[in-house]
């Protein structure tokens, strides 16, 4: 059985053309026409790859590198051997990222699965959805009454878009994922099993049990959002669950009702963010993290993977631990709590 290859790249580049590209300086200037035909970590690389090195506890990457270029921070580009085209900037990272996008576009973007270009066949369109031109539904999907999508738009095989929900220009639906109740923007994309829009954990005590008490709000998703695979986003009770422009949420990310979340933020997997919780512009959450409901998030926090917290956190602080606290507190409970821990009882006292 072959080896099957995913993602080929769409062209070869040179040296030259990626520092015109990126902005990097290219330290030699024979080394312009080298080709690049596809990237790699600096611990892996080979031929024709393009790699990056970022600081100086990166460094001893370089002693044995093998590709054919490098992206390099100034403080280390001359570490890097002779036969490799290098190229300085302060940000490796940022360039390789866009050298990737470019090279494997396929990569950077869900497309259709099945190839299908238009409405298949063996999907479901309700007569009273408007689809612009361009839109793509996959077989199996299934577009409700009142549905609106954008031009460019791909609804992927068995996607699910309720009733009224609108969905922009340029955006993905994932395979077996369901938006209802929503608003979503453009060039939104939602991954695989994603859950948009289902009811919030809304109850009451009553004499039987929990009643459920109705929720009525919508999920309004803002532009370039990116949902990963089987996180849940719940719809208002009564005001509206918001997700800010640019936001990225990983896969497997529990989101209750009324959340407002604002832009630029990176919320890792298994974050778990309770009823009514604000959460400000570009905010950090590590993999992990639960909030209390009702808690508010400044702007630029960051929070430390597998913290939970039950209060709240001032714009541009960074906070860990559970009950999470501010990261310098925490780091000084955590080393108390080690030498406790390691403290060896003086002679005489164990009773054993």
């Amino acid at each position: 059985m072959s080896d099957p290859v995913f993602f080929v790249p769409s062209r070869r580049y040179s040296a030259g053309e990626i520092a015109s590209l990126t902005g990097a300086e290219l330290v030699d200037g024979a080394h312009s026409a080298t080709v690049i035909s596809t990237i790699a970590s600096a611990a892996t690389g080979g031929e024709g790859a393009l790699v990056f090195v970022e600081g100086k506890r990166n460094a001893s990457l370089l002693d044995k590198l093998n590709a054919a270029a490098v992206l390099v921070t100034p403080d280390i580009a001359g570490r890097a051997p002779s036969g490799v085209a290098v190229l300085v900037t302060p940000t490796p990272q940022r360039a390789f990222a866009m050298v990737g996008r470019l090279l494997y576009p396929d990569a950077a973007t869900p497309g259709a699965i099945t190839g299908e270009t238009g409405i298949s066949p063996a999907a479901h369109v309700d007569p009273t959805a408007h689809l612009e031109a361009g839109v793509v539904v996959e077989a199996g999907a299934v577009i409700g009454a009142g549905v609106a999508i954008g031009a460019g738009t791909i609804i992927a095989p068995n996607a699910v878009i309720g009733r009224n929900s609108q969905i922009g220009r340029n955006a993905y639906v994932g395979p077996n994922a369901t938006v209802q109740y929503a608003l979503i923007g453009n060039h939104v994309i939602i991954h695989a099993g994603a859950k948009i829009g289902q009811d919030g954990f809304g109850f009451v005590a009553g004499r039987g049990g929990p009643e459920r008490i109705p929720q009525i709000g919508r999920v309004i998703i803002q532009d370039n959002v990116e949902v990963g695979a089987n996180s849940t986003i719940d719809r208002g009770a009564m005001a509206d669950t918001v997700i800010g422009e640019n936001t990225k949420i990983d896969n497997l990310v529990q989101i209750a009702h009324n959340v407002r979340i604002g832009r630029g933020c990176i919320i890792a997997g298994l974050t778990g963010i309770s009823g009514s919780v604000t959460i400000g512009d570009n905010v950090l959450m590590g993999g992990g993290v639960g909030l209390a409901d009702h808690v508010v998030i400044g702007d630029r926090a960051q929070l430390a993977a597998r913290s939970g917290f039950m209060h709240d956190v001032p714009a541009g602080e960074v906070w860990a631990g559970y009950p999470a606290k501010p990261m310098k507190e925490a780091m000084r409970e955590f080393a108390m709590i080690r030498r406790l821990a390691q403290a060896r009882p003086k002679k005489g006292d164990d009773n054993g």
